[in-house]
């Protein structure tokens, strides 16, 4: 229902800009023959565009930014989403170091001797198989997964090993910041009444590092994937994450890296999504989209 009224609301919008600038050629040509076929060629158009945005792969780039925002201000009003929902690895946190790296000088002292790109192909390798019967890769501690690619990636199958390696992954020193003025961006879209969230494909570290990054509490919720029992792009987290805030999906903004699994999944739950990298570099950005300023 929602993603009916999200494009229903759409379709709208492309009949209104399209009869805008229709309506702007008529000023130059003055011809009513012109009116009849402009309008008509348009509704076609409409149709069309309607089931280009209704598709997982394209969204509402087909307009510029300065009408999507006036769309979504003539809707909701100068702040234009009431909740921001921000995934984290690669959007919000970071590694420190190269993943291969870490996995190697880690593993010396336990016998891995493989390259730094021998590791690296056998983890993508052991990370895109499937994991088991279950679509979920990580569940609570997410222990029995990253055994599986640690060893897969390395070779070495010593717990003592995998251990040292896992409790890095929750420390300080494993993560930073991707956009060092984050904190002073989220204080001022909670002071302006944005709600926000993390929603994250993670296991149960995530809080951990978070509060290692000391940004745990800039968050009002946290959507886990291993606490959810859902990974994007499954709608569910989304869906979970508007919940604990108490917002309803259109009113809510996910950014992401991911186009597969942060925009297309925050769609199909009824959330707008903008790609980390493409659509937003920065999260200043980010709140001046949503109609405050930093």
């Amino acid at each position: 229902m929602v993603l009916m009224a999200t494009r229903t609301r759409v379709s709208k919008l492309i009949q209104s800009t399209l009869n805008q600038k229709i309506l702007k050629t008529l000023g130059r040509s003055g011809h009513e023959s012109i009116t009849q076929r402009h309008f008509s060629s348009a509704s076609a158009a409409a149709k069309e565009a309607e089931a280009v945005v209704g598709s997982r792969g394209v969204g509402l780039e087909i307009f510029g930014l300065k009408d999507y925002i006036d769309y979504r201000r003539a809707l909701y009003g100068e702040i234009t989403h009431k909740a921001l929902l921000v995934d984290a690895v690669g959007t919000l946190l970071v590694p420190s170091q190269p993943m291969a790296q870490i996995y190697r000088e880690i593993g010396e002292k336990y016998g891995v001797e493989y390259s730094e790109v021998e590791i690296l192909t056998r983890f993508r390798r052991a990370y895109e198989q499937p994991w088991g019967r279950s679509r979920l890769r990580y569940v609570n501690d997410g222990r029995p997964f990253w055994q599986f690619i640690v060893s897969s990636s390395t070779g070495c199958s010593d717990s003592r090993y995998f251990e040292e390696l896992y409790n890095y992954y929750t420390t300080e020193k494993a993560w930073h910041l991707c956009d060092p003025e984050a904190e002073k961006v989220f204080m001022a879209l909670r002071k302006s009444g944005v709600k926000l969230a993390v929603v994250s494909n993670f296991d149960t570290r995530l809080r951990p590092v978070l509060r290692a990054l000391n940004c745990d509490h800039w968050f009002d919720a946290v959507a886990v994937s291993a606490e959810v029992e859902a990974e994007k792009p499954n709608p569910t987290i989304f869906l979970k994450a508007c919940e604990l805030l108490g917002v309803k999906p259109e009113d809510a903004v996910h950014v992401g890296d991911d186009r597969r699994n942060d925009v297309w999944g925050a769609r199909d739950a009824g959330c707008d999504a903008w790609l980390w990298g493409s659509d937003v570099h920065s999260f200043r950005e980010v709140a001046q989209r949503i109609g405050v300023q930093v």
